[in-house]
């Protein structure tokens, strides 16, 4: 399976990793971005994260050759700060978060990401919980409004109610090959090169995986986790998460506890788009960590 990390040598560089830096990737994915930082590593240590456990055992597997400097631990952002304190490392000299869905996820039919493989209407980050709620949940027990609200808010769908419409009409819903051909005809035949339900399951995605709360939850935690001259490098693939971390970047600015490496957001360049086009939509942005609670 061909793995790219986006922008990974843009990366590195706003890291600034030295060899005894303690760093975390929050986000392993198949562990291409971890797998340049370890290499970088010598007495120091990486702590290397994601919430979905499958692609996390495969990042292990594929960062092998630097276990030695690696720590994997799985779980949401919203908990990474207790099991970090269990760890015993007392601050983090670089952070990492990639918030793209991971190849492996993208691939496998069965995950329900993606609208060109016909599988279960799941797209779940972890499928650990039984009880954790589905996209096929979402699509056939919620009403219209609430649907259209979800398509419109998370998606930037402006074609959300009748999308919802044509949904909600059509259930019940239990594939996603029936789901991208509603979200197809609600939004009406377009002459574009992005298919008419890429935003509706972008939408379903984070509503179900609560990845704007999620990421919240880690931007509020940066204070206790960062240590001084720390750097905090995010990738973003929606406007939305990027403001977000744009507006929290600038209140840790503004608060005289961080500085703005990024005075304008990296995207990558077009040799990386044309040999890897999932990351087009990619924006990354830098914070250097300057005061730390005594």
């Amino acid at each position: 399976m061909a793995h790219f990390p986006v922008m990974s040598a843009e990366v590195i560089e706003y890291l600034a990793i030295r060899g005894n830096s303690r760093v975390a990737d929050l986000t392993a994915g198949l562990g291409g971005h971890s797998k340049q930082i370890a290499a970088r590593l010598d007495t120091g240590v990486l702590v290397m994260n994601d919430r979905d456990g499958e692609s996390l055992a495969e990042a292990v597997v594929n960062t092998s050759e630097f276990s030695a400097r690696i720590r994997p631990t799985k779980g949401v952002f919203s908990t990474f700060p207790q099991r970090f304190q269990e760890m015993g490392i007392r601050r983090l000299d670089a952070l990492l978060v990639d918030l793209g869905v991971s190849m492996k996820q993208l691939t496998e039919a069965d995950r329900g990401f993606s609208f060109r493989l016909d599988g279960p209407l799941d797209m779940r980050m972890s499928r650990d919980s039984e009880e954790d709620l589905t996209a096929g949940d979402v699509v056939n027990t919620f009403s219209e409004k609430e649907l259209a609200d979800i398509i419109y808010e998370y998606g930037e769908e402006w074609r959300s109610r009748a999308i919802a419409r044509a949904v909600v009409r059509a259930r019940p819903i239990s594939t996603t090959r029936q789901l991208a051909q509603l979200a197809g005809h609600g939004a009406g035949a377009r002459d574009t090169k992005i298919s008419p339900a890429t935003k509706t399951f972008m939408a379903l995605r984070l509503y179900v995986n609560r990845e704007f709360e999620e990421l919240k939850a880690l931007l509020e935690a940066l204070p206790s986790l960062m240590a001084e001259g720390a750097r905090v490098v995010a990738l973003t693939f929606h406007s939305s998460e990027d403001r977000i971390v744009k507006q929290r970047f600038q209140e840790f600015q503004r608060a005289g506890q961080a500085k703005i490496l990024t005075k304008h957001v990296v995207k990558p360049t077009d040799e990386e788009t044309r040999i890897n086009p999932a990351s087009r939509s990619a924006k990354l942005r830098a914070l250097e960590w300057l005061a730390v609670p005594q």
